[in-house]
């Protein structure tokens, strides 16, 4: 083909996907999405709970997809607990389950068995947990790594807590 004709057909599919009828401005967030205000918010509150309990923490937010939204790592905290903090809260988000319910789960004889080598990867103890809404709607998930899964989980459970108010 010739340049110019390669040149005109280039400018004729710009033309038609710029006039395709889009009415103006295209929305990318869904409605109902976890907004970074509300990820925010939910990190504070976590953030709060750690540094009561005087546990250096890495915290992580993931959007309704499992992408990440947001993320914390205190001071002192954990390298490792960077990646378990996130696939917590991937993990929470792809079964729609705190992570402690998926690991009672997964446990030998248990239905789900194994689970924790699907997805490149799952963590299955406690600090995951589901983010919902006031409309009663996922909207993601907070993973919590960095002390013992208990104080994971309760500092996982502060951070939830902010989307119910």
């Amino acid at each position: 083909m010739r340049t110019s004709t390669v040149l005109l057909m280039v400018v004729v599919l710009v033309t038609a996907l710029a006039s395709s009828g889009f009415a103006g401005e295209v929305r990318k967030t869904l409605p109902g999405e976890l907004t970074l205000e509300q990820a925010q918010a939910v990190l504070k509150a976590a953030q709060a709970k750690a540094k009561a309990i005087n546990v250096p923490m890495d915290i992580a937010i993931v959007d309704s997809g499992g992408n990440l939204k947001a993320f914390y790592r205190m001071d002192d905290a954990f390298i490792g607990s960077i990646d378990i903090s996130i696939k917590k809260a991937v993990t929470s988000r792809y079964f729609n389950m705190p992570t402690r319910t998926l690991g009672e789960l997964s446990q030998v004889g248990k239905p789900l068995y194994g689970i924790e080598v699907s997805n490149s990867g799952l963590i299955i103890f406690a600090g995951g947990l589901p983010l919902v809404d006031k409309n009663n709607a996922i909207v993601g998930a907070i993973g919590v790594s960095g002390g013992s899964v208990d104080e994971d989980e309760s500092v996982a459970k502060e951070g939830a807590a902010v989307l119910l108010k």
